[in-house]
């Protein structure tokens, strides 16, 4: 895994919420039976930033913003080449696998369920996706958080690669 990334401040940003999906959750007590909802949502400002929550309570409008709370503290700065992703990436959550694939000016977004979600508050407009694997809603949107994650911007891993080396020589002849 990498490395704790600096916490972005959602203070700054015009986030936008989007509810992907509410489960109601019965347990059965004595009583009868105990309804609790579970909502996963997703935010982002549609420039690169996006995050993602499940908020769990008694009652939905407490479960939805419960998860908004959570996804405003969980965001992500996403590198954006243009409208789509720099390059390819798959990515396996649990029994969930996504792949992400850039695509040409126009394309649209090509994607399903949650993973479109996640994809329209980050502010992606042209990208190809496939989910493969389980269809779960919320693994497919933890994948595709993840795989937005682990995009590295372009331009700062060639710097890195460019680097020049020590001289080899000159560490020989001086010892």
């Amino acid at each position: 895994m990498k490395e704790p990334l600096s916490k972005i401040d959602p203070t700054e940003l015009a986030l936008n919420d989007k509810l992907i999906y509410i489960n109601r959750v019965a347990k059965v007590m004595k009583g009868g039976r105990r309804l609790s909802f579970s909502a996963l949502v997703v935010t982002g400002d549609g420039n690169g930033y996006v995050g993602i929550g499940v908020g769990k309570a008694n009652e939905v409008p407490e479960a939805i913003s419960k998860g908004g709370a959570i996804a405003k503290k969980n965001l992500i700065k996403v590198p954006l080449t243009g409208t789509t992703i720099p390059y390819e990436i798959r990515v396996k959550f649990g029994a969930t696998k996504v792949l992400l694939k850039p695509a040409a000016p126009g394309t649209g977004i090509i994607a399903g369920g949650s993973i479109r979600a996640v994809l329209e508050v980050t502010g992606i407009k042209d990208i190809l996706t496939k989910s493969l694997g389980s269809s779960n809603r919320i693994n497919m949107a933890k994948a595709a958080i993840i795989a937005l994650s682990q995009l590295k911007e372009p331009k700062e891993e060639l710097a890195k690669r460019e680097e020049p080396a020590p001289n080899v020589d000159e560490a020989v002849t001086s010892g």
